[in-house]
């Protein structure tokens, strides 16, 4: 196999012992900078996340990262892993600093002028110097989340996970999330799993989309919505009237708006619609029988 930068997935699968597959033959290409994995919940995102941070072993497949066999020496990506799983808890009373130390002598950081430098750097690059000394376990979910991403970049990973990242956050925190994101993006291999479109959508110059175990879909944005161009169409259905079978809808004042797929116009009223990546993932699900459930 040919030595690739980045992450390279091939033909990942795991069943659990109550025999539901939750991965199916997964491959990926993941480059330098941000890739969006995008799917509902329980499409096997959080245990291709897990697998893939060696946390748990698949039944077949191969992980490779820049070129390494990551399932033969899994030390060789521990060293160089950054993870932010969907949920971050905090000791009582310890406050971030003392925290952020704590991890990166963990990580083998053992020179102490040098940890410290490391961890103020890490503050003012999540925007928390001012409450280094606070609790963490006072912090807001957006504090929290962003000093989620501090104690992942301890060390300066190669590569960077980060599960559902932006759940909960109002758009205020959502933004300074995506800031710090794209400015690790610079440096690393960063993938980006969620089921919020918008996240992947305004983030993401490359993406899949997983439902059921397996990618039903992967390219960059413009080429999945090209490929609907001239092909979906919108209009305001009253209230009270029927529902024609659609792509997906949205309430408005005036009814319900919703998104058709046709190859031509399907009836009176209806005007084109721009393709979006939201409408695309409506789309692979729609394929699989599958629905957004979150």
């Amino acid at each position: 196999m040919s030595i690739s930068p980045g992450l390279v997935v091939r033909g990942l699968a795991k069943t659990y012992a109550n025999g539901v597959p939750a991965l199916n033959g997964i491959d990926l290409e993941v480059p330098p900078g941000l890739y969006g994995l995008l799917g509902p919940n329980g499409a096997g995102k959080s245990t291709l996340m897990r697998t893939l941070a060696t946390l748990q072993a698949p039944d077949r497949g191969s992980i490779h990262l820049d070129g390494v066999d990551v399932l033969a020496d899994p030390d060789h990506l521990r060293r160089r892993l950054g993870y932010l799983p969907q949920q971050i808890g905090a000791y009582p009373g310890v406050s971030g600093h003392s925290l952020l130390e704590r991890f990166a002598w963990l990580k083998g950081n053992s020179d102490k002028v040098r940890r410290r430098a490391e961890v103020q750097m890490l503050l003012a690059r999540v925007n928390l110097s001012d409450a280094a000394h606070r609790p963490v376990s006072t912090y807001s979910g957006g504090m929290l989340r962003r000093f989620g991403i501090a104690l992942a970049l301890i060390g300066s990973p190669r590569l960077l996970i980060v599960d559902e990242p932006t759940a909960g956050l109002d758009p205020a925190e959502r933004n300074r999330f995506h800031r710090v994101l794209a400015d690790v993006a610079a440096e690393a291999v960063v993938l980006l799993s969620t089921h919020i479109v918008e996240d992947v959508e305004n983030l993401c110059p490359r993406l899949a989309i997983l439902a059921g175990g397996r990618i039903v879909a992967q390219g960059t944005p413009a080429s999945l919505t090209d490929a609907y161009r001239g092909r979906l169409w919108q209009r305001v259905v009253p209230r009270g009237e029927a529902l024609p079978p659609v792509l997906h809808a949205h309430a408005t004042p005036d009814g319900t708006r919703v998104i058709v797929q046709s190859d031509a116009m399907p009836g009176a009223g209806y005007a084109p619609h721009v393709p979006r990546l939201e409408d695309v993932y409506h789309l692979a699900l729609g394929s699989l029988g599958l629905e957004e459930t979150a």
